[in-house]
């Protein structure tokens, strides 16, 4: 009996360990999971912690049925080091979870409440420091986790102190190999933190007009309208001067400039562009005008002008008022579409549109014409 105990024992003691704790971290999960129904954040903790509190669970108990069980043996050692290392990952896994449940919870409350409580813009700004702080927090988490696993191998300690003893050329070295990353790494935190820009935002850049779509601490992807995507570093950003549609307010003018004849009725024009702006469901009601902004050489330049909620929007109502104008001069006022003016005069020929020749008169005629 004794020797089928030394044999099999230490097995059954960590399979029922095991169990023990599988069946601890299936209670708790059911209960969070039947509390969550009324509590989503408790719901999700538990979706998203189960598997890596079920993972750091198995591997605590069966470590502790090992140390309880056993003292000698040639597999003890490698088995319980293997053990140290899949608990350390385990607890990196599980703290990265709760960080990303901290975060997603911010930003769901960011996003419900920001029509009643917060503007546009700061939810924005806090959106984008989320997820930069989301990539920092889990890189950092992944590093320590890392750096634990590497400690544990006395023969990486051993490397380490040579390590350590050249670091001063490696760093030299290395920081001239990383100047770009770096510059980049601390361009994104300054766009991130220093509200310069954010997800969302509209921009021109490099002649392109599009939506920031990405920002992470090496690059920054750029949504644009045809669906392309520009992808520039971040210390573009921080070096280049690009132009920034929603830095203070999403809320834009829009102009649409047309060349008319100098016949064109300017005041029903300008009516005509007021009554199909107050119709139009893209106009946010702040600003309708037509203006003449030019009047010389044989065309008159006539600009309206329209406000939108944003930048797309604008696109769009510019489009619509273009063709909407258009349309009404060329139906209404087609005298008053562009045309090239030309004077004929001098010319000795008989004919439509010709000047008629003067009869040539004979010397007595002049006589007689005498006094």
């Amino acid at each position: 009996m004794q020797e089928s105990w030394v044999a099999y024992g230490p097995l059954l003691v960590t399979a029922l360990a095991l169990t023990l704790g599988s069946l601890a971290v299936g209670i708790a999960y059911r209960v969070l999971h039947r509390v969550g129904r009324g509590a989503p954040r408790v719901a999700l903790v538990a979706k998203r912690t189960h598997k890596p509190a079920q993972v750091l669970i198995a591997i605590l108990v069966a470590r502790f049925a090992v140390l309880a069980t056993t003292d000698t043996g040639d597999w003890r050692d490698p088995l319980l080091k293997a053990m140290l290392v899949g608990a350390i990952a385990a607890t990196g896994w599980l703290v990265t979870s709760l960080l990303l449940i901290a975060f997603e919870s911010a930003r769901t409350r960011y996003g419900l409440a920001s029509t009643e409580y917060y503007s546009e813009l700061h939810t924005r700004r806090v959106h984008t420091q989320l997820v930069v702080l989301r990539r920092i927090t889990v890189a950092g988490v992944a590093v320590l986790t890392l750096g634990a696993v590497l400690y544990t191998f006395d023969s990486v300690r051993g490397i380490g102190t040579s390590v350590l003893a050249s670091a001063g050329v490696i760093g030299v070295v290395a920081g001239l190999a990383a100047q770009s990353t770096l510059g980049n790494l601390i361009a994104g935190m300054q766009l991130a933190f220093g509200d310069r820009l954010r997800i969302g935002d509209v921009v021109v850049v490099e002649g392109e007009w599009g939506t920031v779509d990405e920002l992470t601490l090496g690059y920054v992807v750029i949504r644009i309208w045809d669906q392309r995507r520009l992808i520039l570093p971040t210390s573009y950003f921080t070096t280049t001067p690009f132009t920034h549609w929603t830095r203070h307010d999403a809320k834009i003018l829009g102009t649409v400039e047309l060349d008319v004849d100098w016949t064109v009725p300017v005041p029903q024009m300008r009516a005509e562009l007021e009554r199909y702006a107050a119709e139009h469901p893209l106009w946010d009601g702040r600003a309708v005008t037509l203006q003449v902004t030019q009047a010389t050489g044989a065309l008159v330049q006539v600009r309206a002008l329209v406000s939108a909620a944003n930048g797309s929007v604008a696109w769009d109502l510019r489009c619509d008022v273009r063709e909407h104008l258009i349309e009404w001069v060329r139906t209404n006022y087609p005298h008053a579409l562009p045309r090239t003016r030309a004077e004929v005069s001098g010319i000795n020929a008989t004919g439509a549109g010709a000047v008629p020749a003067q009869p040539e008169r004979s010397p007595d005629d002049a006589g007689a014409a005498r006094p």
